[in-house]
């Protein structure tokens, strides 16, 4: 709570992003990239602040896009490699995203067929994403790209083999906050359905889900796998994480509006699940709370929801040393992935400034929002 966590008593909500744990991270993904020999980039999709590219571009390749704006941002505020993936492509927006890209994947031999000859008229790499039908998930089902009826990937059945031609490489992504023996898993899959094709190929990216910042991932194995695929088919391989980028490296900080009490202690909070950190009901999950315990655990145990509207609006319940009263800060941690790129204004609810803690301590505000920016999104 508020005594515990000393910031310079910014406005709330607010997220901050703490360069010392970035940091962190970076120097394992570094020293992935150097020790198996593969390049590994930002996935923006997960964390877009770019203020903050400067730092990133000194440990990583570039980035990874999931259509125009993004391909935009990376080419213009990371620059390094800026690879594209979209499950379809705009007839009207391809020619702008092939002037930010270096690297563009299709979903589809279709779309292959339609815009990769002036994609390597251009100057740019082709590649076509693939599904191995290989799911390694529990309990994720809504990031399963390789669940029947998946949208995402061409299956080896559908993949037609005039287009082989025209492409320059294969990309697959199956994982969410995995470890490397569900890679592993995956890689098997791939060299059984694909590994004629692989050495026709230049390059071979693993896509992201790789939780390689997390303590308890192999990472000696990770290293394994890509040099063993290297090795075996001469192929360059990518990995495109977003989260192990800036695992456990963000807060959100929120105050208590009011207290009140309906067959449990209820807690509000001015910061929202619905709008702040989406994922919370998406999954759903409950995000780590600074200095709290699970329900029952602590002796004050509180449901904490927000001022929205919405009645589904729960971050969770979270039990507490002392009773929270009006006033008191909450530090929610691990709020630096899937939460500035996926906020909303809902409600009207304001969004959370976005503060940097840098390593000698200093905080610096680098941006705040206010009306204009939930009046612009309506009409």
């Amino acid at each position: 709570m508020s005594q515990t966590w000393n910031d310079g008593g910014f406005r709330t909500p607010y997220y901050l992003i703490d360069e010392e744990r970035l940091l962190h991270n970076l120097k394992i993904l570094k020293h992935v990239s150097e020790q198996a020999g593969c390049k590994i980039l930002l996935a923006q999709k997960a964390f877009s602040m770019f203020a903050v590219y400067p730092l990133l571009r000194q440990y990583l390749a570039g980035t990874t896009a999931s259509g125009l704006y993004e391909a935009r941002l990376g080419h213009e505020e990371f620059g390094g490699e800026t690879h594209v993936f979209s499950p379809a492509y705009r007839a009207d927006e391809i020619d702008e995203i092939l002037s930010y890209a270096d690297d563009i994947v299709f979903n589809s031999p279709e779309q292959v067929r339609k815009y990769a000859a002036v994609a390597r008229e251009r100057g740019k790499s082709v590649g076509l994403r693939i599904n191995p039908e290989c799911s390694t998930q529990e309990g994720h089902a809504i990031y399963d790209p390789c669940a029947p009826g998946s949208r995402l990937g061409t299956t080896r059945a559908n993949l037609d083999a005039d287009i082989l031609p025209l492409l320059d490489g294969l990309h697959f992504h199956t994982l969410c906050e995995q470890n490397s023996d569900d890679l592993e898993t995956t890689v098997a899959a791939v060299e059984d359905k694909f590994g004629d094709l692989l050495s026709q190929m230049k390059w071979l990216n693993l896509g992201g889900g790789h939780h390689i910042t997390r303590d308890d991932y192999d990472i000696e194995r990770l290293i394994r796998i890509v040099r063993h695929l290297r090795e075996k088919y001469g192929v360059e391989v990518y990995l495109e994480p977003g989260e192990a980028v800036v695992l456990n490296a963000g807060y959100l900080v929120t105050t208590v509006l009011e207290t009140l009490h309906n067959g449990t202690d209820i807690a509000i909070l001015d910061a929202s699940a619905a709008c702040h950190m989406p994922d919370v009901l998406e999954m759903p999950y409950r995000p780590p709370l600074m200095n709290s315990g699970q329900a029952g655990e602590k002796a004050h145990t509180y449901r904490l929801g927000s001022a929205t509207c919405l009645a589904g609006d729960i971050i969770g319940e979270y039990s507490f040393d002392q009773p929270l009263h009006e006033g008191d800060r909450l530090v929610f941690e691990d709020m630096a992935l899937y939460t500035m790129v996926k906020n909303n204004t809902f409600n009207g609810m304001p969004l959370p400034s976005i503060v940097y803690k840098r390593q000698d301590g200093r905080f610096e505000v680098i941006r705040e929002f206010g009306y204009s920016d939930f009046k612009m999104r309506l009409s």
